[in-house]
């Protein structure tokens, strides 16, 4: 079954997880994610609109849409998508994580007001030197590793291309697989329908989703939205061409420094003769 849209696109993933009217579609996504960690599931939530979707949000190529709310208890929680790996995903997510953390605090409150985060990041990219495709991290002590400082630092990472790889899908007994699965924008009709049947919030999810792509409105603002994801793919995708040749040109220099054979050079290092040449030409 080949969708309109994207459900990893994020203007669409905040329209679908993001809207309020679709609580129970975010509370069932959450509980999969947490239930790795053995919490209480999360009955009540409120959804917290913080970034009004303008068309300079739309077109900003560093801009984050991401999806937040608030639960009974009190806890926060931030959910990302990110399709691109940008670099430094660790700083990325503690930099929010604390931002988020700080918003909670008014001036004059004492410490006691600041409430627990929990960030979510949907990557579609391999991150993390992990076996498997959801990773969940706390502050836990070095040695004593049962002995935990705080919870109020949680912190997930579902990997999208590992959740692929996985043989031997379990959506039945899986709420997470189940809604990995429904991320995607190919899916097989007979595992979709599967889905629905098994999780009614994807049903809900899925019908949003017919209705977002039928929506001229939105499908407009989801092409300009993919064209700036494009966009920024093409200028990671550049950076870091630049510097593979930045390495390249040093290697090929410290080579021609100790005096090896510019043949040989090309060859060892898989590069093009004139590139050789171009770094000969720069040293003399």
């Amino acid at each position: 079954m080949m969708r309109k849209v994207k459900p990893l696109n994020d203007f669409i993933f905040k329209k679908v997880f993001g809207e309020k009217g679709n609580e129970d579609i975010l509370i069932s996504f959450i509980n999969a994610v947490l239930k790795r960690t053995n919490k209480e599931p999360i009955i009540e939530i409120e959804i917290i609109d913080n970034k009004h979707l303008t068309k300079e949000v739309i077109n900003d190529k560093t801009g984050i849409i991401d999806v937040r709310a608030r639960t009974a208890k009190g806890e926060n929680v931030d959910i990302e998508v990110q399709l691109t790996d940008q670099g430094n995903m660790d700083k990325r997510t503690l930099f929010y994580w604390g931002k988020m953390y700080l918003e909670n605090i008014k001036q004059g409150e004492d410490y006691t007001s600041l409430e627990k985060v929990i960030t979510i990041n949907i990557l579609d990219f391999d991150y993390l030197k992990t076996e498997s495709y959801q990773s969940s991290f706390h502050l836990w002590e070095d040695i004593e590793k049962d002995y935990m400082l705080t919870d109020m630092v949680e912190i997930h990472f579902l990997e999208l291309p590992k959740f692929r790889r996985k043989k031997n899908k379990n959506y039945r007994d899986n709420a997470i697989e189940r809604w990995l699965a429904f991320l995607e924008k190919d899916i097989p009709e007979a595992t979709l329908k599967e889905l629905m049947d098994l999780e009614p919030a994807i049903e809900k999810a899925e019908r949003r989703i017919e209705y977002l792509s039928s929506d001229e409105e939105t499908m407009n603002t989801y092409w300009e939205r993919e064209r700036s994801l494009h966009e920024r793919a093409n200028m990671i995708n550049s950076a870091e061409e630049r510097g593979d040749l930045k390495r390249a040109k040093v290697a090929i220099k410290n080579m021609l420094e100790k005096g090896m054979d510019k043949d040989i050079i090309a060859e060892i290092l898989e590069v093009d003769m004139s590139l050789v040449e171009e770094v000969l030409s720069d040293i003399q």
